[in-house]
């Protein structure tokens, strides 16, 4: 079973049905339908994307696609060790992205897939946008 950890950029293309990105980044999610496939994410990934959510649909809309998401991807733990890994990081700038990659890692994920490959620079699993995954290793 192939883990992938879904940055929170990928559940906002989504939610928001931002173009030029949403037929990549809902693609993804569609792979929940295939055997062989994991789509993970983080406690603060999903809080993020709600919040753009929100602001844009309203709490109401917000709160039923979050749940939505939750019928088909996994949340992973993210607490102590991984903040604390974060923060020693000295590589990683951002804490936010840090977080995210331990939380990955410690998920047993293979990849991260998101929106904005810089944020991960420092990352020792592959990090792809949406699109690249898709082409490596979707089913066609």
């Amino acid at each position: 079973m192939m883990r992938i950890f879904l940055d929170a950029n990928i559940f906002i293309s989504v939610l928001n049905k931002e173009y030029p990105l949403f037929p990549y980044t809902a693609r993804l999610l569609s792979l929940t339908r295939y055997g062989g496939f994991s789509l993970v994410t983080s406690p603060v990934c999903l809080a993020i994307a709600f919040y753009f959510a929100e602001k844009k649909h309203g709490t109401v809309a917000a709160r039923n696609k979050i749940a939505l998401l939750l019928e088909h991807i996994e949340v992973a733990d993210c607490g102590e060790r991984e903040a604390k890994m974060a923060i020693q990081n000295k590589q990683a700038h951002d804490f936010e992205d840090a977080l995210q990659y331990y939380c990955a890692l410690h998920a047993g994920c293979e990849h991260i897939v998101t929106n904005d490959l810089n944020d991960f620079y420092f990352a020792q699993m592959e990090v792809l946008t949406p699109e690249a995954f898709l082409v490596r290793h979707a089913p066609r």
